[in-house]
């Protein structure tokens, strides 16, 4: 094999790897609009969550999200672990629930150290919680719950509360295996303890705040939105002195010290103008220790 069939292997696997599969029974993704929106949402949580797992658990954490997607409640569930902790949280006005997903280990991990242990002695097996863990965890969830609804604002406009805790996947039944979910995924860091967290939530709570991905306007009003858009648009307003007519030469040998004629009478209110159009006339005043101006009239009432 020759140096150029290597690197066209190489180039060709390289290729074949950055590939991604695409479903054409199910084409529906996120809008890039939509997914961006989300994505600055979930980020915001995600360091939300950091700062309060490291208050509650008195060692340092950090959370960041990886991804954000959208899939059915069915693909979700199939991408979890079997034995795995799924808070459940009801949606008011919705059927589906979100779900908050991270290891029973991890979540064991974090009650350790809020008890005021530590993670020399790391929990080995998958379990259930006892009532006394199933209370700091609904606690902890809780407290995230709130900090969700901070991070997603207008975006998440339902009351959202902690329901039930599961522990198998596959018979914990937050949707239809329909629904579609809006799912991120978090890398956590408790301490020394790395783990991966998910967050989904149904995308009929979310969808309809985002509104259309590419919205159009008619041209029936175009006149009026034209309008509109102009008196938005900041503009720079000043005052201007009566111009003098000076020669190159004259400005060519300025020097400090040098005085100017300016042919604007000392009773005659200045220009308001915008962009050099006069628009009106204006006297010097002030505004508590600010200057300002008061227009005494208009370029229409002037003329």
């Amino acid at each position: 094999m020759t140096v150029q069939d290597q690197i066209g292997s190489g180039a060709s696997a390289k290729a074949a790897r950055n590939v991604e599969l695409y479903d054409f029974r199910r084409p529906m993704t996120l809008a890039r609009e939509h997914s961006r929106v989300l994505e600055l949402a979930f980020e915001t949580f995600a360091r939300q969550w950091g700062t309060q797992l490291t208050a509650r658990t008195r060692v340092l954490c950090s959370v960041s999200c990886e991804q954000v997607l959208m899939a059915t409640y069915d693909e979700y569930a199939a991408s979890l672990p079997p034995k795995t902790a799924m808070v459940l949280c009801r949606i008011t006005g919705h059927e589906a629930r979100a779900v908050f997903q991270f290891p029973t280990t991890s979540a064991l991990t974090w009650v350790n150290h809020m008890l005021g242990g530590n993670s020399s002695v790391p929990v080995l097996a998958e379990r259930n919680f006892t009532q006394i863990e199933v209370a700091l965890i609904r606690k902890l969830i809780s407290e995230s719950v709130e900090d969700l609804r901070y991070s997603f604002g207008p975006l998440l406009v339902e009351d959202v509360g902690v329901e039930a805790i599961q522990y198998n996947s596959q018979f914990a039944q937050a949707a239809a295996t329909g629904d579609l979910m809006v799912v991120a995924t978090f890398a956590l860091r408790v301490d020394k303890v790395m783990s991966t967290a998910t967050v989904a939530i149904p995308a009929g709570a979310l969808m309809p705040q985002l509104g259309e991905a590419n919205p159009t306007s008619t041209t029936v009003n175009a006149t009026e939105y034209l309008q509109a858009q102009i008196t938005a648009v900041p503009v720079d307003v000043s005052l201007r002195l009566e111009p003098a007519h000076v020669l190159p030469s004259r400005i060519l040998s300025l020097a400090v010290g040098d005085v100017l004629h300016i042919p604007h009478p000392q009773h005659r209110p200045l220009y308001l103008t915008v962009d050099g159009q006069s628009l009106a006339r204006a006297a010097v005043g002030a505004n508590g220790s600010r200057l300002a101006c008061i227009v005494i009239d208009t370029e229409e009432t002037a003329q």
